[in-house]
């Protein structure tokens, strides 16, 4: 997997992340600037190391499905996809629901929005990558994204947070699309 393919696995799966972070930015609209590096960093931290537990998960069971290998990665990509464009509100209403300063909070909120990662994580073990600096791209896009919604959502309010979601849904399915024509391809 090249690096712009890794940049937008992570820009999709770092959009349910942004969608928390918006409601975060909208509830503690007086929220300072080392608090968001605070949250951004939980996040990130939660987004990138599920990936890695989901890609050592499924490496144990990569050998055996080699045959079929791209047409899972591929289903996995598109479940979360389409998870994201149809109920893509469960990210939101657990942010909702939580306190970000409280680090039990942010902790829970970052473990639902890193499930997804996980799952990416399995579907990376299937293909040839480099997982700890994929695991790495994905915290620091994950990280920005976060910093960028705590800002956004402090200015702008909840108009976009419900359309956020979808659009990183639409990637993921781009994406599980594209692995899947490669190998039928070759």
């Amino acid at each position: 997997m090249d690096f712009f393919t890794i940049v937008a696995v992570a820009f999709g799966l770092s959009f349910d992340t942004f969608a928390a972070s918006l409601v975060f930015g909208i509830k503690q609209f007086r929220i300072v600037f080392f608090q968001a590096v605070r949250i951004a960093l939980v996040m990130a931290f939660f987004q990138g190391g599920f990936t890695i537990i989901g890609f050592f998960l499924g490496s144990f069971i990569s050998s055996y499905l080699n045959v079929v290998d791209h047409w899972i990665a591929f289903a996995i990509l598109f479940v979360i996809g389409v998870k994201m464009i149809t109920g893509g509100k469960g990210e939101i209403n657990a942010a909702e629901e939580r306190d970000c300063t409280k680090l039990s909070d942010l902790i829970a909120v970052a473990v639902v929005t890193s499930i997804d990662a996980a799952a990416a994580g399995i579907s990376f073990a299937l293909i040839d990558i480099r997982i700890w600096f994929a695991g790495g791209v994905i915290g620091v896009v994950t990280f920005l994204a976060s910093m960028t919604a705590i800002r956004i959502g402090k200015a702008a309010g909840e108009k976009i947070s419900k359309k956020v979601a979808k659009v990183g849904g639409l990637i993921l399915i781009a994406i599980g699309v594209k692995i899947l024509m490669e190998h039928l391809i070759q």
